[in-house]
């Protein structure tokens, strides 16, 4: 399971922390000079180093596939700005729980913008036809991204709420469980989407929107959130499919 995200530090606040370090940047060889080796043994060593660098080399691309972070995204100043605009509720909706409330944010125009333009960037050249927005705060943040990069927006909804013939997918909750639905024929497959929302917790109704479209022949491309609660673990329920946060908040 990949995580793409601005790490934070683990407080009842929003902030950032410093890049995941790449392997070959901080590798450094450095020969003992106390230790003379034979001619043959020299050359076996060398051999030996070289297989070992192109080694670390496969294996750091093949890390920075799977769970690249994007620096320009950890050290952009617009994600300080993100962050800080996104209030903390203590104890909302019931005792314990610290509600992260991005009605805030939304109010702060830059950061809304900034927002929008962090993900924009993210997808414009992959290929997208299909954004999914997860009811209800998906809905905020899906059509803004679907428009600039050219794709449609699929709203996934709650049961009983769209018009049409639909196809569900049903998930579980801490007491029983729900379902989430779409209108048949909304996609295609082959379509290579991306999920939206506002928030992974658990990460239940993610996983279960993933499983919807892949049941219609569709590709999900990433998961994409502004926000991740990490402590709830939500990321490993998404599989192998890739999840990108912009913020994360412990």
């Amino acid at each position: 399971m990949q995580t793409i995200i601005s790490p934070l530090l683990v407080s009842h606040r929003l902030s950032l922390a410093p890049p995941v370090p790449r392997l070959l940047n901080n590798y450094h060889h450095r020969a003992p000079t106390s230790i003379r080796l034979s001619s043959h043994r020299s050359t076996n060593s060398l051999r030996l180093f070289s297989s070992t660098v192109v080694a670390a080399a496969a294996a750091a691309a093949a890390a920075s596939r799977d769970s690249e972070m994007a620096t320009e995204d950890v050290q952009d100043p617009r994600i300080a700005k993100i962050a800080s605009s996104i209030r903390v509720i203590p104890d909302f909706p019931k005792p314990g729980i610290m509600f992260q409330d991005i009605t805030t944010l939304l109010l702060d125009t830059e950061a809304f913008k900034d927002t929008i333009a962090l993900f924009v960037e993210r997808y414009k050249d992959k290929d997208i036809s299909v954004v999914a927005g997860v009811e209800a705060r998906g809905f905020i943040f899906g059509p803004p991204i679907a428009l600039a990069i050219g794709a449609k927006f699929v709203p996934m909804r709650k049961p009983k709420k769209l018009p049409g013939k639909v196809i569900s997918e049903e998930y579980s909750l801490e007491y029983g469980t729900d379902k989430i639905e779409m209108h048949v024929g909304a996609v295609e497959p082959g379509e290579r989407a991306i999920i939206i929302d506002d928030l992974i917790a658990t990460g239940g109704t993610l996983a279960a929107a993933i499983r919807l479209l892949e049941r219609v022949g569709v590709k999900i491309v990433e998961c994409a959130c502004v926000i991740e609660l990490p402590e709830l673990k939500g990321k490993d329920k998404l599989g192998e499919t890739p999840l990108f946060v912009l913020v994360s908040s412990a």
